[in-house]
């Protein structure tokens, strides 16, 4: 499935359904009088937060979402029937902004989560509505209220637990996929993922949620490489796994040219917990290994995990780490 994380739609909700100036007309009813039903309610425009997706994709060619108008009222004092109602099925994590893409308008974060966005209008008075003791003929029946109508942006930051962030190269899909179900494109040259991608970790009987960021480079809180589109999704992880490339020659700028990259984007990422791993350690000397390891321990001023994505030596332990990282902030967000 192709990974969709913004898209422009148009909603309206249905109008109201007209009310009717109908009279009884029976055989041997002397006087009949009014008996016009009202219009029934315009369908409503809802936006739901369900399990299973991850991508906003359905809104990239069907862009235009219109509720059912009310139907109309009816003789025999007959009321209209409510419009259908427009239900948007939404990945969690989906934001939904006004069309000037800033004003945050819904935020969806829990599976469940049931939203009316735009109500439906109102349903026109039949002449029923009108009979009074001085007014017994009323002919009077009003139309239906209109909908709302609005351009909407849907913006899509992925929840994880671990955000796993690193230069291009870093290892990062080839972690993923040798500890996870996922299945990322995984090759030798930079900015192979071009779209964040989702895991699932399982250690015994627990399991996390990893995401695989797309590669960060020098500036790309100014727009360079694939710049802040994909940052945002590291504002929902509650905690990230730093890659660095260990053959590399400096791998201290390494970590310094990400977490530069986090602190100037804002949002609070560079205040993350965050594990550093030196990956790709299976094609470095044992000298290398420890020379690099504690030139990146003094960087970045934490415990040093060093492993291999491709032979797995020392993933397993870091895993553990990870899950009780992940565990330590669920526990802080329940207290909280």
């Amino acid at each position: 499935m192709k990974f969709l994380d913004q898209a422009k739609i148009y909603l309206r909700s249905g109008n109201g359904g007209a009310g009717s100036a109908g009279f009884r007309r029976e055989k041997f009813i002397e006087f009949g009088g009014p008996d016009g039903g009202d219009g029934g309610r315009g369908g409503d425009v809802v936006v739901e937060c369900v399990d299973g997706l991850n991508t906003l994709i359905d809104y990239r060619y069907a862009q235009h979402f219109k509720a059912e108008t009310g139907h109309h009222g009816q003789g025999s004092q007959r009321t209209g029937a409510k419009g259908k109602d427009v239900v948007l099925r939404l990945p969690r994590g989906t934001q939904i902004f006004e069309e000037d893409n800033e004003t945050l308008l819904l935020d969806l974060t829990e599976i469940g989560q049931k939203v009316t966005l735009l109500k439906g209008g109102d349903g026109g008075y039949g002449n029923l509505h009108y009979k009074t003791s001085t007014n017994r003929a009323p002919r009077r029946a009003d139309k239906g209220w209109p909908g709302e109508e609005r351009w909407v942006w849907l913006r899509l930051k992925l929840i994880a637990d671990i955000g796993l962030v690193g230069l291009p190269n870093a290892g990062k899909s080839t972690f993923l996929a040798a500890t996870s179900n996922a299945r990322p494109k995984i090759a030798d040259y930079p900015f192979t993922t071009l779209n964040p991608g989702l895991g699932v970790v399982k250690l015994g009987n627990r399991e996390f949620v990893m995401a695989d960021i797309p590669g960060l480079i020098e500036g790309a809180h100014e727009g360079a490489g694939l710049g802040t589109r994909f940052l945002g999704h590291v504002e929902r992880c509650r905690a990230l796994l730093h890659l660095v490339d260990g053959t590399q020659d400096d791998v201290a700028a390494a970590y310094k040219t990400v977490r530069g990259e986090l602190r100037a984007y804002g949002g609070n990422l560079a205040r993350k917990k965050e594990i550093v791993a030196l990956n790709k350690t299976d094609a470095m000397t044992e000298e290398d290994i420890e020379a690099k390891r504690a030139k990146l321990a003094k960087a970045s001023r934490k415990t040093v995990h060093v492993i291999s994505g491709v032979s797995g030596a020392g993933v397993q332990k870091l895993l553990g780490e990870l899950m009780k990282l992940v565990e330590s902030q669920t526990k802080s967000k329940e207290a909280a």
